[in-house]
């Protein structure tokens, strides 16, 4: 019997990143939407697959590395993907200053090493480049929306914004569907703990069942744009559905600082942060962004994209959920 004629064959989607954090959420939103979806990893065997664990068996996995030029033309002709998703980084700000070079390499000449191997491969598929509000630095204006200049601040938003340039230049030479989501601090009970606020909901979850006595942080009063993982990877899909390929910020439009950040974890387990938290010299970055807020005006009225979920709920799902795998 023969196959139906109107059935449509599902996309391909290439993630590369998809152990981490917006990789596990994004493939868990494309499979749900039928796509076959395929991550990139690299040859290593301590390849870390906890985040996603539960999807794991239907995704099909490629070994390829955003530092080898030849391993990614490669993993392209093999997959030939309608969509390709570059969230693979060196993404831990700290981590950059005292690996500059190694940074650079992955998150900003990796991006150059994929679009390269788009151009000679797959000229039609449709590219995201994952950008980061970090570009902005130090702010020249408040809120920050698409045209806001850069001006980072470390070394990991420095090769962000090359990785961002390098996506429009690519756009405009070769006409490629290449589109940057400068994505504002998103944040998920799936964030690495090295992360302020995962390293605060899982300080919160040892103090309150007696594993810890304290939680050492940096610059309390460092303010920041969150949202929650899971809406911002709806943004990343929409962002390749449109007619033209086009840049777009992706946050709440509202700051709170890491103390509020602090307030809102230790009261919702009924603790004072006050008799637990120590700041630490240690963690204070080389160079501070203090404010970053974004104007997300122009992705509500062109994708139809919002977030749902409020700061606070997600910070008590993150305290909730730390309480959970260490009480486990």
């Amino acid at each position: 019997m023969s196959s139906p004629t109107n059935s449509a064959k599902p996309k391909k989607a290439l993630i590369t990143g998809i152990t981490g954090q917006d990789g596990s959420y994004l493939a868990d939103l494309l499979l749900e939407k039928g796509y076959e979806v395929f991550g990139m990893v690299r040859r290593s065997s301590t390849e870390n697959l906890y985040r996603i664990e539960h999807i794991k068996d239907l995704i099909r996995f490629v070994e390829a590395d955003l530092l080898d030029q030849a391993s990614l033309v490669k993993a392209l002709a093999e997959v030939q993907p309608d969509e390709i998703y570059n969230l693979g980084a060196q993404s831990f700000v700290p981590t950059s200053w005292s690996q500059p070079v190694l940074t650079g390499e992955f998150t900003a000449l990796g991006v150059v090493r994929m679009l390269e191997a788009v151009r000679q491969v797959s000229p039609d598929v449709r590219f995201y480049q994952a950008s980061s509000s970090e570009m902005f630095g130090k702010v020249r204006e408040v809120p920050q929306n698409e045209k806001t200049p850069f001006h980072p601040r470390s070394p990991y938003a420095a090769a962000k914004a090359y990785g961002h340039h390098i996506t429009v230049n690519y756009r405009e030479s070769y006409d490629l569907f290449g589109v940057s989501g400068i994505l504002f601090n998103h944040e998920s009970p799936r964030r690495g703990r090295e992360f302020v606020t995962r390293k605060i909901t899982d300080g919160v979850a040892r103090i309150k069942l007696g594993l810890a006595d304290e939680l050492l942080l940096g610059n309390l009063d460092s303010q920041r744009d969150w949202g929650f993982a899971g809406d911002y990877v709806r943004a990343m899909h929409l962002m390749l559905q449109q007619d033209k390929p086009d840049d777009f910020v992706i946050a709440t439009g509202q700051t709170h600082s890491v103390q509020q950040f602090l307030e809102i974890a230790f009261s919702h387990v009924d603790l004072n942060w006050e008799d637990y938290v120590k700041q630490d010299p240690r963690f204070l970055r080389p160079a501070e962004v203090d404010q970053l807020i974004g104007d997300n005006s122009k992705a509500a009225r062109i994708l139809g994209w919002k977030p749902t979920l409020e700061f606070a709920d997600l910070v008590t799902m993150m305290v909730d959920n730390d309480l959970k795998l260490l009480g486990d």
